[in-house]
């Protein structure tokens, strides 16, 4: 009677995540097409920054390297005398935006400043100037800080650590108990892992996509709007997380049984074809879908993001579970079959990131030049470490010592798992960070970020942002917020570098204020070294504070 009674339920089951499959299919096949780019940056402009011309434009042309898509009312026309010239909504046609602008403003300098998302779901923001008839002083955009809360872009990468945390132990729990737990043992701990593995990454999926508002747009972590978030829901990023919040839902159904034991081998399949295009959701909403090839990347992390779930995900499965309760009888047929999952998983998570590398690292010089490949090589070494201590592992399965002594097997596995943990908060700033291929585009107005600092005072916190931090031109930007991270005003701002150990005295940076609390600048470095740069910003008529950062310059 009971196997009557369970047969109706599995079949129940089949297809309520059949049809989950079903509606993730349909939500890909809506879901908006975007070309391949990443991190798009102002190629030109006309007119041209920092030039004169005879007549003021009907419209500002802006031209990126790559196709963007609008933040509303963050791309802003200047007049002279500070009022806003542009007219309408701006008309995004793939890498070129045009911006209607009222002629009648008269002669002088004008300001334009803009926030756009590129391909790959990241904000790109710049400014620049022009000039009618003859230049004047520049005018100052009284509108919002450009940026996104310093909190939210925090946020983002604390969400997406705890989504990968708990996609391994979702995958973990899930993996061990359909195929390698002994039946003696009760399901209940395990099942709870798993169940909160989901959860993890349930609730890291909605996190990301409200975050996504306010990163995208500028606006600090409860700047949520019903307009933004139709914005975010209605790209390849929204649409990657609901596709991803459904399968979790069409699989949350087969996962109850088999977290009973009564699972069949077609719930065991549909379980990996939901399991697989999970996964293809997190490189479809970040940068290897805009990469240069776009297929062989979405794949390869895909398949980087597999291996890892399911060799830490093992690992914590092994060390909390198996290694404590399993008999010597049991560990001997269990460790040596994880032990070869282990290997495969970890040649195919080395594989994949080498490909992974290649294509977004494109040169040598980018793995030491810029942040993303410093990353990179951070991971590698950690990675590295995390390897040695896998080798010892399976040294000690096959020497079959693990199975009658899991002491050491227990102590190594702690090892591995709190380097990985470390892998993982890195991986979530990599996430985040410019891919080495277009930090070093030379091209108007990109912002390469290869030095960025953050220094207080008794009045402020300042954020320094300098690119390239070579020798030769370079471009500062200057973000004063309060002591809570709030945009603070500034009356007055005043720049200068030194390089003291080659004798170069103070020199003064020209800085053009954006915003009330943000500043922009060109400076020449002639010569490698330790600059010394120095910062002093007034925030009321007689309140004042200088910071200092030392910059390496090469």
């Amino acid at each position: 009677m009971a196997s009557m009674t369970a047969a109706p339920r599995r079949r129940f089951a089949r297809l309520t995540a059949a049809a989950g499959l079903l509606v993730t299919v349909v939500a890909l096949l809506l879901a908006p097409a975007s070309p391949a780019a990443a991190h798009a940056v102002l190629s030109s402009s006309s007119p041209a920054a920092s030039s004169v011309v005879p007549n003021a434009p009907t419209e500002v042309v802006l031209t990126f390297s790559e196709p963007v898509r609008k933040v509303p009312d963050k791309i802003r026309v200047i007049a002279p005398d500070g009022s806003r010239v542009d007219r309408g909504e701006p008309t995004f046609a793939d890498s070129v935006v045009s911006i209607p602008v009222d002629n009648s403003a008269g002669n002088g300098t004008y300001l334009v400043t803009y926030r756009v998302i590129s391909a790959d779901s990241h904000p790109v923001s710049g400014a620049f100037t022009f000039s009618v008839g003859a230049p004047s002083e520049p005018p100052v955009d009284t509108g919002n800080d450009s940026r996104a809360d310093p909190v939210v872009s925090n946020a983002v990468k604390v969400s997406k650590f705890v989504g990968y945390a708990g996609l391994l132990l979702l995958v973990g729990a899930t993996l061990v108990l359909a195929l390698l737990w002994p039946r003696r043992l009760p399901r209940t701990a395990p099942a709870r892992l798993a169940w909160i593995g989901l959860g993890l990454v349930a609730l890291s999926t909605v996190a990301t996509t409200l975050l996504q508002v306010p990163y995208t747009n500028g606006g600090g972590p409860f700047d949520i709007t019903g307009a933004g978030l139709g914005l975010v829901l209605g790209s390849t990023f929204g649409a990657a997380h609901l596709v991803r919040l459904g399968l979790l839902a069409a699989a949350a159904v087969l996962l109850r049984p088999l977290f009973a034991g009564s699972v069949g081998r077609t719930d065991l399949i549909i379980l990996g074809v939901l399991g697989g295009a999970a996964l293809l959701t997190w490189p479809l909403a970040g940068h290897p879908a805009a990469s240069p090839a776009p297929a062989v990347s979405v794949l390869v992390d895909a398949v980087h993001l597999g291996s890892m779930a399911v060799w830490l995900g093992g690992l914590v499965m092994l060390v909390v579970f198996l290694l404590p309760r399993a008999d010597e009888r049991e560990l001997g047929a269990i460790l040596p079959i994880w032990s070869r999952w282990a290997a495969l998983a970890v040649s195919a998570l080395l594989l994949a990131g080498i490909v992974q590398a290649l294509i977004e690292v494109a040169t040598p010089a980018a793995l030491v030049n810029t942040t993303y490949g410093r990353l990179v090589l951070a991971k590698v070494g950690l990675f590295a470490l995390v390897i040695a201590v896998a080798a010892y592992s399976r040294h000690l399965v096959r020497k079959r010592i693990a199975a009658s002594h899991p002491a050491p097997m227990r102590r190594a596995v702690w090892v591995e798992l709190a380097v990985t943990a470390v892998v993982l908060a890195v991986t979530s700033v990599l996430v985040q960070t410019p891919p080495a291929r277009t930090a070093g585009a030379d091209v108007a107005g990109a912002e390469s970020g290869y030095f960025t600092t953050t220094v207080q005072s008794s009045l402020y916190s300042m954020q320094i942002e300098m690119a390239p931090a070579q020798r030769g031109n370079n471009s500062v930007h200057f973000y004063a917020y309060t002591l809570d991270n709030q945009p603070l005003p500034i009356k007055e701002w005043k720049a200068t570098v030194a390089l003291p150990s080659a004798g170069i005295e103070a020199i003064d940076v020209p800085l053009l204020p954006l915003t009330d609390n943000h500043a922009t600048g060109e400076i020449n470095l002639p010569s490698a070294g330790e600059w010394e740069l120095r910062v002093t910003a007034r925030t009321t008529e007689i309140d004042q504070a200088t910071v200092t950062a030392t910059v390496d310059i090469r």
